[in-house]
C-alpha cells in the first residue's frame, strides 16, 4: 500500500473487474453509446501513454488538459500523465482566453490536450508567452497546425506510441518509481479573491476521499453502479468523486453530452444510478419540475403536493433526528404508492440512488423536495486545496449541514469562525507561490479555508459565510451575505444578488434579474420597454423587486434589510468573469466591475 499511486489504484480495479464496463461515450450527439472496459480501457490509456513518452514528455513535466465537455479523452489523457508520472493540469474550456493563458504560464505547461479548434485558438492567443509550451494535441477536428507548430491529433499521439513509443515494461519502470506523496496534478482555485493558485496534489491527498468513502462506507457502491460525469472534470469534486471514487469501486462512468441533453441523460438515456453536481443544477431540476405542475390535471396535482409535502415533513424531522411516528408512517407509505415513486422516476429517471451536492451551499427547500421525493441528495464540503472535508451521509442528513467529517479529516473553528483543517487530504502548497502556501497553512499544519462555519456537538460541519465576504458596517453590527443572497434568490425575478456595504451605514446589492420571467411578467402587466436596459429601470420593475425583498427575506434584523439597490442589465457568465466555472459569483470582480455604480448608491 505504500507505493499505491492514482495508477495503482486503477490496476488493482482492472485485475478485480477487467470485464466490466469502465466508461460509456458518445463520439457525437446523435451517435450510439460506445464503451471500454477495463482491460480495454487499460489498453487504450496505456497505448496513449506511449505516444506521449514519445514525443518527449518526462516524469515531473506539467500536461494542461482543457475540454468544453467532460469526455473519455480527458479522462484516458489524465490515466495516461498518471502513468508516466507527469502532473496533469486541469483548464476549464469555458475560461476566458487571458485566464486560460494564465494557467498556461503559470504551470510552465510543456503540453497541452484540447477537445477542439476553439480551444486551440485559445492556446494560440497565449502561445509566445507560455514559453515552455512544446506541442499541443487535439481530440478531434480536422488539423490546422501553423507554421512551426507542433499539433497533433489524439488518435495520431496513439499510434505514434504504437510504432515510436518504449516498450510498456520500461514504462512501468517509470510507474514503479512514482511515490504516493508526489505531485500528481494541480488544480487551479477559481480566483474569487485574485490571481488562481496552482494546488499541489498528490496521489495520496487524492485518494484519501475515496479511500475513505469506500472503507467506512459513506455510500455503498460498486461494479453494478453507473455514474454520470456531467460536473467539469476540472472541478475537484468530479475529478475526485465523479472519477476517481468511481474507478476505485469498479463501477461505470458514462460521460454527458452537456446541458442541453442533461435532462434526458438523467430520464431516459443513461439514467444513472449516482450523480454529483453543484447546486445551480439541483435548481435547474427543481424549476423545470414546477414549470411542469401547471400542466398536471388539477386531482393529480393536488394529490402529488400532497405528497411531496409529507415525504418533506418526514425529511425534516429525520434531519432533526427525530422519529417520524407511526401516522407520518403510514400517510409516508401512502404518499410513496401514489406520487412519489412516479415523481422519482420523471424528475430523476427512477434508478437514482445518491447524488451529491457541493461547491456552493444548497437552498434549504431544494434540498427538502429531494429528500422529500426520497432522493439521497447528500450536501458536502471541500476545496481545491483540501479534497473533501464533509458529507452527509445517506438516511442521515441534516439539512443546512455539510455533514460529518471524512475519516481522518480534522477540522477546528477559530476564535473568529473561521473553519481549519489538516489531514492526508490537504495539498502540498501551491505551485511556486510559497508565500501564499505560508498564509494558507500555518505552522501547525492548520490549512485556513476563509469559511466560517461551526461544528455541533454530535459532528455536524455546518458553513454560515465566507470570512472575507462580511460585511461590516459603521455601527459595528456584521452581515453575513451569502445566507442572505440566497434567500433572494427565491424569487422567479431574481437570477443573482450581490451584497455590499462593508465600512456603509446600511446594507446595498446590485441585482441580476431572470430576464425571461421578467419580460413575462412586464407583459402581462402590459409594460413596454425596448432593451433590457429599459426594463429595468422601469418604476415598476423597481417597486416589483422591493416587494419580492419583503416576500422573500421577510424576517431579516433592520441593519441586515437592503436599503438601496440596482438592477443589472446584463446576465453574469463565465465567459465576462463575474462567475467561476462552478457559477459561484465573484464578488471581488463584480462590484470592482459595476465600481460606478456602487459608489452611486454608496452616496446615495
Amino acid at each position: 500500500m505504500t507505493k499505491r499511486t492514482l495508477y495503482t489504484m486503477f490496476l488493482e480495479t482492472v485485475e478485480l473487474h477487467g470485464d466490466r464496463p469502465a466508461v460509456r461515450f458518445k463520439l457525437d450527439a446523435k451517435g450510439e453509446y460506445l464503451s471500454y472496459a477495463y482491460r480495454e480501457y487499460r489498453e487504450r490509456i496505456e497505448q496513449f501513454a506511449r505516444g506521449l513518452d514519445a514525443l518527449g514528455l518526462k516524469k515531473g513535466d506539467r500536461i494542461a488538459v482543457s475540454s468544453h465537455e467532460n469526455r473519455v479523452e480527458w479522462a484516458m489523457t489524465d490515466l495516461a500523465a498518471q502513468f508516466l508520472g507527469l502532473i496533469t493540469v486541469p483548464i476549464y474550456g469555458t475560461l476566458p482566453a487571458a485566464q486560460f493563458g494564465y494557467y498556461l504560464k503559470d504551470s510552465g505547461a510543456k503540453a497541452i490536450v484540447v477537445s477542439d479548434k476553439k480551444l486551440l485558438a485559445k492556446v494560440r492567443e497565449f502561445r509566445g508567452e507560455a514559453i515552455e509550451l512544446q506541442f499541443v494535441v487535439q481530440m478531434d477536428g480536422e488539423l490546422t497546425p501553423l507554421e512551426g507548430e507542433r499539433l497533433y491529433g489524439f488518435e495520431e499521439v496513439c499510434s505514434c506510441g504504437e510504432k515510436e513509443g518504449r516498450d510498456l515494461s520500461e514504462l512501468q519502470s517509470i510507474n514503479s518509481s512514482i511515490l504516493p506523496d508526489s505531485t500528481a496534478t494541480l488544480i487551479y482555485t477559481s480566483g474569487t479573491t485574485g490571481d488562481p493558485k496552482g494546488t499541489m496534489m498528490s496521489h495520496l491527498a487524492i485518494l484519501e476521499t475515496p479511500d475513505a468513502v469506500m472503507a467506512e462506507p459513506i455510500v455503498n457502491i460498486g461494479d453494478q453502479d453507473e455514474f454520470l460525469s456531467f460536473l467539469p472534470l476540472s472541478h475537484i469534486t468530479e475529478r475526485v468523486a465523479g472519477f476517481y471514487l468511481p474507478l476505485r469501486a469498479g463501477s461505470c462512468i458514462t460521460y454527458s453530452m452537456g446541458l442541453s441533453a442533461f435532462a434526458k441523460e438523467l430520464t431516459t438515456t443513461v439514467r444513472p444510478t449516482l450523480i454529483l453536481c453543484v447546486p445551480r443544477l439541483w435548481e435547474y431540476m427543481y424549476e423545470k419540475f414546477n414549470e411542469q405542475l401547471p400542466k398536471i390535471p388539477e386531482n393529480q396535482r393536488k394529490i402529488m403536493l400532497w405528497a411531496i409535502e409529507i415525504g418533506k415533513k418526514a425529511a425534516l424531522k429525520r434531519s432533526e433526528g427525530k422519529p417520524i411516528g407511526l401516522f407520518l408512517t403510514i400517510q409516508l407509505a401512502i404518499a410513496e404508492r401514489l406520487a412519489l415513486a412516479k415523481v422519482r422516476e420523471k424528475t430523476t429517471g427512477g434508478r437514482l440512488r445518491y447524488c451529491v451536492s457541493g461547491g456552493a451551499p444548497l437552498d434549504l427547500n431544494i434540498a427538502g423536495f429531494f429528500l422529500g421525493i426520497g432522493i439521497e441528495i447528500l450536501e458536502g464540503y471541500g476545496l481545491s486545496e483540501t479534497n473533501m472535508i464533509a458529507v452527509n451521509r445517506p438516511g442521515k442528513q441534516k439539512i443546512g449541514t455539510v455533514g460529518p467529517l471524512i475519516d481522518g479529516v480534522k477540522v477546528r473553528i477559530a476564535d473568529d469562525g473561521e473553519i481549519l483543517m489538516r489531514g492526508a487530504g490537504l495539498m502540498s502548497g501551491y505551485w511556486n507561490k510559497p508565500e501564499a502556501t505560508a498564509e494558507a497553512i500555518d505552522k501547525e499544519g492548520w490549512f485556513h479555508t476563509g469559511d466560517v462555519g461551526e461544528l455541533s456537538q454530535d459532528g455536524f460541519l455546518k458553513i454560515t459565510d465566507r470570512k472575507k465576504d462580511l460585511i461590516v458596517l459603521t455601527n459595528g453590527k456584521k452581515v453575513a451575505p451569502q445566507p442572505i443572497e440566497a434567500l433572494l434568490k427565491h424569487s422567479p425575478y431574481i437570477a443573482e444578488a450581490v451584497l455590499f456595504g462593508d465600512k456603509q451605514p446600511t446594507v446595498s446589492a446590485l441585482f441580476v434579474p431572470a430576464f425571461d420571467k421578467l419580460k413575462a411578467w412586464a407583459s402581462s402587466q402590459n409594460l413596454v420597454a425596448e432593451n433590457d436596459t429599459a426594463l429595468a429601470g422601469l418604476p415598476e420593475v423597481q417597486k416589483l423587486f422591493r416587494e419580492e425583498m419583503e416576500r422573500h427575506a421577510p424576517d431579516l434584523a433592520d441593519f441586515e434589510r437592503i436599503k438601496r439597490f440596482k438592477i443589472i442589465d446584463t446576465p453574469f457568465s463565465i465567459e465576462t468573469g463575474e462567475l467561476t466555472p462552478s457559477l459561484k459569483v465573484k464578488r471581488k470582480f463584480v462590484l470592482s466591475k459595476y465600481s460606478e455604480a456602487v459608489a452611486a448608491i454608496s452616496k446615495a
